[in-house]
């Protein structure tokens, strides 16, 4: 029973020893000289370090226990564990009381750890880590806006709030964005009608009569007809006109047709650069002056831009994947739908709009927005009860037929640019040359014919070209 109680004091006194100790999965010596002035010793947080004395000491003490805490392992041996960024002082006192020494205690964010994390999570990324006071210095260049962002967030676990970003964003960080705008417009309208006058007297001139329906509801339109000539009031592509007398009784027809058809075509292609994370904006129009009143009963004047506008906000996020907030518009004048106001006419506008958010890589191509739109009114009007008339009452009818189609497509590109030398860009401007007098007068040329030497034209020129090149436009 004797030897069972000193197998189980021994193995509490071992356990005890364990646990006054620290555990560190890597530890560091320093020796320190008695009396003199030592060098900081560098703990990171969460690993530690062992302080060795050329002097015995007996009694040591540490400034502030929430940055390190210190576990004498003998008489000459002191066991320093990081525990929050920061510097405190460590206090070796001697048997006298005399002081020994005053160690310098920087605990310091675990890079070690933190690099390699950093490596596995952005591998080839050039950063370089460093510990300033008690935060973490991240400086180099990155690829990307994105992984900027991951190093940050990731610095940020080792020391909170604690994080300076000198790092910088390589590789192309400015964005070209290519938008066409297509827009086609069809419209188609037809309309049929018939009038119809009828004038006479009675045998004794005593009773007359005078009706007509459509154009020929008044006198100058039946004087008209019955002389032969379509009235002044007929604004359709095709009428035919005749009449006939019934004893004492005239008639006379009017027919009327009418057929229209029309088509738009739109298409602009604004191109606009502009820096990661920036925004640009384009208008190509013009502004309308639309009045409104002022406080003190004046007129004031505000400009509405009209045209193609474009606005746009680029970010490269990772290597080629771009972001793009975007909002695009296509508006014109609108005479038909504008207002009259004490003699003042302003027109509306037509506007065609989009906002959106698009992710794509460098030249790839969405269509952001589209619209189609199909309107169709027709239109049957009729005298009561006469048109009814079966044959005959197509002539007391009238009827109309409209259709409209709108169909916009919004595209857009972008494309990572740098910049080049200006030598190399051709302008519109280039390819014409304004014609010596010679030219002009003798040959009547508005423009010289010879081709350009110079600029981006001139380089475009002086290539051999073979084959068929240029534009080809389908009529």
């Amino acid at each position: 029973m004797t030897y069972s109680n000193f197998i189980k004091a021994a193995l509490a006194g071992l356990a005890l020893s364990f646990a006054t100790v620290p555990t560190s999965s890597a530890a560091e010596t320093l020796r320190v000289l008695r009396g003199s002035t030592s060098s900081a010793l560098q703990v990171p947080m969460n690993r530690a370090v062992v302080v060795e004395s050329d002097s015995a000491f007996t009694e040591l003490s540490i400034a502030n226990p929430g940055i390190a805490d210190i576990s004498s392992l003998s008489d000459r041996t002191i066991y320093v564990l990081g525990k929050e960024p920061g510097r405190t002082t460590l206090t070796l006192l001697g048997a006298d009381g005399r002081l020994i020494t005053n160690v310098e205690v920087h605990v310091t964010p675990d890079i070690a750890e933190f690099k390699e994390r950093l490596e596995q999570i952005l591998p080839g990324e050039n950063i370089e880590v460093r510990t300033a006071n008690d935060g973490i210095v991240l400086s180099g260049t990155v690829s990307s806006i994105a992984r900027l962002d991951r190093a940050l967030e990731l610095a940020n676990r080792y020391a909170p709030e604690r994080v300076s970003n000198l790092m910088v964003v390589g590789g192309t960080q400015q964005v070209m964005l290519k938008v066409r705008f297509a827009e086609m417009q069809r419209s188609v309208s037809k309309s049929l009608s018939s009038s119809l006058a009828v004038q006479g007297t009675g045998l004794g001139g005593d009773l007359g009569v005078s009706a007509g329906t459509g154009t020929l509801n008044n006198s100058s339109g039946v004087a008209n007809t019955f002389g032969g000539s379509i009235p002044g009031s007929n604004e359709s592509n095709g009428a035919f006109l005749f009449g006939f007398n019934a004893g004492g009784l005239e008639v006379g027809i009017l027919l009327e047709a009418l057929e229209s058809r029309g088509v738009v075509r739109t298409l602009a292609e604004p191109n606009l650069t502009a820096l990661s994370g920036q925004e640009a904006k384009f208008l190509a129009g013009g502004e309308y002056p639309v009045p409104g009143s002022s406080d003190g009963g004046g007129v004031t004047i505000e400009y509405k831009p009209f045209g193609v506008e474009l606005n746009f906000i680029p970010r490269v996020i990772d290597q080629d994947i771009i972001n793009l907030e975007l909002v695009a518009a296509v508006s014109s004048i609108d005479p038909s739908n504008g207002i009259s106001v004490n003699g003042l006419t302003v027109d509306a506008f037509t506007r065609r709009e989009t906002s959106t958010t698009v992710e794509m890589r460098d030249g790839e191509s969405f269509a952001i927005a589209g619209l189609l739109s199909d309107d169709f009114t027709d239109l049957n009007g009729q005298v009561p009860w006469l048109g009814d008339v079966p044959v005959l009452g197509s002539l007391f009818r009238s009827a109309e037929y409209a259709r409209k189609q709108t169909e916009l497509v919004i595209i857009v590109t972008p494309h990572l640019v740098t910049p080049t030398r200006g030598e190399a860009l051709a302008l519109p401007t280039d390819r014409v040359r304004p014609p010596t007098e010679r030219e002009l007068f003798l040959f009547g040329r508005v423009a010289a014919g010879d081709a350009p030497t110079t600029g981006g034209a001139g380089e475009v020129a002086r290539q051999d070209f073979s084959g068929s090149y240029g534009y080809v436009l389908d009529d």
